[in-house]
């Protein structure tokens, strides 16, 4: 039997990643109803084709692509530093559940405090520029990832290590033949769950404090009673996180066929 080739595998690969484009039909049927019904200006409920004219005002007055690039800057560092920073630390806490006893009270307190309570103390300490929006964002999703990781390493089964004790495997070693193998489908797991997380914590900043990004336009719109632009910048948003869903679908499908997740009757 022949083997299909490496790029068609990928292919079929990514297809079977990404969701239906059929699930957009009911919204694209709404915004059809809504454009036929809505005949009139209305400083409310204005039809869709308007949207896309105050997207164009925004884009030609020179402000949407730089704000557009600020929230995708600030969104995927910080969720690049909440999955390295919550996978080391979930790795650790599962590792040694003598740091889990001492510090699980701690990280349980940090994690119940809500995001929109975190941005008056990070003003206080580091002002309105990007290093707040930023840290803001990575104390939001970091706990999607860090629950994640931490379960998945308390679950290695006993006996894979007690086979690397056996080989009298480095610590180095075991945690990169065994336990980083086991975890990978967990921190995937908590990137998806922190990825929308991270998207809603970025646009609340701004919102909450005018700092240059898609959050900042919306707010700026909104009190200038330009409904159109607001309804735009949605559509643009639901698009934009539409689009990094996909990307990671992708990026997951891939190393999962690498590390595909595992039961414990499987770890023998």
């Amino acid at each position: 039997m022949m083997r299909s080739p490496p790029w068609r595998q990928y292919f079929t690969l990514i297809v079977e990643a990404l969701p239906s484009a059929r699930g957009l039909l009911p919204l694209v049927v709404l915004l059809g109803v809504w454009q036929l019904l809505q005949t009139g200006d209305s400083p409310y409920f204005p039809a869709p084709s308007d949207w896309w004219n105050g997207l164009t005002l925004l884009a030609k007055s020179g402000r949407l692509y730089p704000a557009l690039s600020a929230t995708t800057i600030t969104l995927l560092l910080g969720l690049a530093l909440a999955v390295l920073i919550g996978a080391g630390i979930g790795l650790l806490i599962g590792v040694f559940p003598r740091l889990s006893r001492a510090f699980g009270p701690l990280l349980e307190f940090l994690r119940a405090i809500p995001p929109p309570a975190v941005v008056p103390v990070a003003i206080l300490f580091m002002g309105y520029d990007e290093r707040m929006k930023l840290t803001v964002v990575v104390l939001a999703a970091i706990w999607p990832v860090l629950l994640n990781t931490s379960s998945a390493a308390e679950r290695v089964h006993p006996l894979l290590l007690d086979v690397a004790r056996s080989f009298r495997l480095s610590a180095f070693d075991r945690m990169r033949l065994i336990i980083l193998p086991s975890v990978v489908p967990a921190i995937l797991l908590g990137i998806r769950v922190a990825l929308p997380v991270a998207i809603v914590v970025t646009l609340l900043v701004e919102i909450l404090t005018s700092i240059e990004g898609i959050g900042a336009l919306m707010i700026g719109a909104q009190r200038n009673f330009q409904s159109s632009q607001v309804y735009g910048l949605l559509v643009l948003i639901g698009l934009f996180g539409l689009l990094l869903n996909n990307v990671f679908a992708i990026f997951e499908a891939i190393l999962l066929r690498r590390w595909p997740p595992k039961t414990q009757s499987q770890n023998f």
